[in-house]
């Protein structure tokens, strides 16, 4: 299903370039893996060649797989297309697994019926003095085939092309290029860290993506609707250069509805066009525009309105002062230091039912932090209140342990063994086995079992300590250890019904009236949206069968790194001084998280302190907004399946 661009250019009048937008990146994958077949099949009847300008990672993995499925299914034959790789990392082996030409064979090139002479893609062993003449020979090879029939594109979080990182100009050519940090950062996973992700790379550069016939740049989820709203929307700048984009008459933006989000037809429609007035929207406008002008929602005026975008809502729904003193009840009634429900109250205006009055609650983390940096103070509330709480760790976490901390404790297990007069040979053993294993282990080369096993145990004592601490009795501490887990580091194609099956187990077992769940969703091939996608799947299946389910409620809370905006959050729960302390000593607990962690993300500041400055920033908002005056605020938004 596609939500067609508009004819109204009022709608997107902020917009400088083509947007087509389609309901999720499966849909939209499908729709230019069609247009790519279409053209494939058109020049193959004329006996011509198609030729394709391809990119890699993650967003157009899902547009080679239908073109797979287009050729094994379908019969669409690749032996008369010629292919140009946009990029390679410099220096790079061709047989690594990281290297662009592994990723275009594992993707498409072995499952479809190309002349691999047909392809080509920048060398990533070359000499340096031997770069130049390469970029102008793959030039010129572009050229001999008479330019690139399609390009597609992705888009980096630097608002980057190919590699063409910002300060690029609009007319360089293929070349060798530095890579940006936040670029090595998002790469970093792949490699193991950092420190391991080139510094350099070979590119086509934004002139040579200029001259392709047709351009496609394709982004799919909210982790990037902030960058393409400066593509689409921004002035022209080498600070972002797929703003250059705007300046071609070939390119279209094919975005699914997370990414086309922050874009303004969505984002604040009301600035463009007259809207259906639902509460949601009211809300969010309301927010918005006291957000925008810094006033308190019950000092917004008429004139505030008139002036912003905002005359309609002040016409059909006026006065002004009774949407702002309806917009301020309904924020106010968000807030509630009872997350469980207040028992024997009216719970009319409140965000969680009154009964039963003790209920039983699961928090579900995907890693073994989750619960406390995200809700931790929430967490204590729900047991100090007298509720029957249970957290389920879904994954061990081990890939998050530094090797020289993995070392450490099993040091510590051979010199407990000897004091106690026990055999310590066998740990020894595998002792001496991992220090030779670490002593030649590749960037992102997964652990032997011993060494994963010492690393999840590593995290399970220290969620044991955090849950404790929280208040929870041992037998209330779950720890599932779902499959997917290290299945999925030595495999992509990994089947869930084994930790779906293990959910559903768990929940038939609690039967919770509440269920807690991450709802980072910004980058959803990472393990907090795949773990809620194993828990929804087991509500949904559940909810078939059990009665129980129907009176289950599940709300979604965030990591240390982002809130839900004003107008999503349905509880918010405020935390005393004292509180906040508590939750920093149960965040503690991860002394292996501390300081310095594995994957720190793109914030240097440790966990603790990111969890509290974000929900100090939560109740700053809230008091900006003229609501009392807390400490922090816990933030969560109820998910109806």
């Amino acid at each position: 299903m596609t939500i067609t661009r508009l004819n109204l250019l009022d709608e997107t009048r902020f917009e400088k370039l083509p947007v087509s937008i389609y309901v999720d990146d499966n849909t939209a994958s499908v729709a230019v893996a069609k247009r790519i077949a279409d053209l494939i099949t058109a020049n193959g009847a004329e006996g011509k060649h198609t030729v394709l300008g391809l990119a890699t990672g993650a967003t157009p993995v899902k547009v080679y797989a239908e073109l797979i499925r287009l050729h094994k299914e379908e019969g669409l034959s690749f032996k008369n297309v010629v292919t140009f790789n946009l990029d390679e990392y410099y220096p790079m082996k061709p047989n690594a697994a990281q290297s662009y030409v592994a990723f275009m064979k594992a993707q498409l090139f072995d499952h479809v019926d190309i002349n691999m002479d047909n392809v080509h893609i920048p060398d990533g062993t070359l000499a340096e003095d031997e770069i130049v003449p390469f970029c102008a020979a793959y030039e010129k090879k572009i050229s001999s085939y008479g330019g690139l029939d399609i390009q597609i594109l992705g888009i980096g979080r630097t608002g980057h092309i190919g590699f063409n990182e910002p300060g690029s100009a609009p007319n360089s050519g293929t070349r060798l290029v530095t890579l940006d940090d936040l670029t090595r950062r998002d790469a970093s996973r792949d490699f193991g860290g950092k420190e391991n992700v080139p510094t350099k790379a070979i590119t086509m550069g934004i002139g040579t993506i200029f001259k392709a016939k047709q351009i496609i740049l394709m982004a799919w989820n909210k982790k990037k609707a902030s960058i393409v709203k400066k593509a689409v929307e921004g002035e022209i700048s080498s600070e972002v250069p797929a703003t250059y984009l705007q300046l071609s008459n070939n390119v279209e933006f094919v975005l699914d509805q997370d990414a086309a989000s922050d874009l303004t037809r969505f984002a604040t429609p009301w600035l463009v066009k007259d809207c259906e007035w639902t509460a949601p929207q009211i809300k969010k406008a309301v927010i918005w525009l006291a957000q925008t002008l810094q006033k308190p929602v019950l000092k917004l005026t008429e004139e505030d309105y008139n002036n912003n975008g905002m005359a309609q809502l002040a016409t059909e729904k006026g006065p002004v002062y009774n949407i702002n003193i309806d917009i301020f009840n309904k924020i106010q009634h968000t807030i509630t230091g009872w997350p469980g429900g207040k028992p024997h109250a009216d719970d009319s205006q409140r965000p969680e039912r009154a009964e039963p009055a003790k209920k039983r609650s699961i928090v579900f983390s995907p890693h073994p932090d989750d619960d406390v940096i995200s809700m931790g103070g929430t967490f204590i509330r729900l047991a100090d209140q007298g509720h029957d709480v249970h957290v389920a760790y879904q994954t061990s976490g081990n890939t998050a342990v530094w090797d020289e901390d993995a070392l450490r404790f099993m040091e510590f297990n051979i010199d407990f063994a000897k004091a106690q007069n026990q055999p310590s040979e066998k740990l020894e053993a595998i002792y001496n086995e991992t220090r030779s294993f670490l002593e030649t282990k590749q960037p992102n080369q997964p652990d032997p079992l011993e060494l994963r096993t010492v690393k999840g145990l590593i995290r399970k004592g220290e969620a044991i300590a955090g849950a404790r601490f929280a208040g929870l009795p041992d037998q209330n501490i779950h720890f599932m250890d779902l499959p997917f887990y290290d299945r999925g580091k030595v495999s992509k194609n990994v089947d869930f019904e084994d930790d779906i099956q293990q959910t559903m187990a768990l929940l038939q077992k609690v039967k919770p009236h509440q269920v807690f769940a991450a709802g980072d969703f910004a980058d959803p091939h990472g393990t907090h949206k795949v773990c809620f996608n194993i828990i929804l799947e087991a509500l949904v299946r559940l909810k078939k069968s059990e009665d129980w389910v129907k009176d289950c409620w599940l709300w979604l809370y965030r990591g240390a790194w982002h809130e839900f905006e004003i107008d999503e959050i349905e509880m918010a729960v405020p935390l005393s001084p004292q509180e906040v302390l508590r939750k920093r000593h149960a965040i503690f607990k991860h002394q292996s998280q501390k300081d310095i962690p594995v994957f720190p993300g793109d914030d240097a500041r440790e966990f603790w302190v990111r969890a509290e400055d974000r929900t100090r920033e939560t109740a700053k908002a809230y008091n900006d907004l003229g609501l009392a005056e807390y400490e922090a605020i816990e933030a969560f938004v109820r998910w109806r399946y």
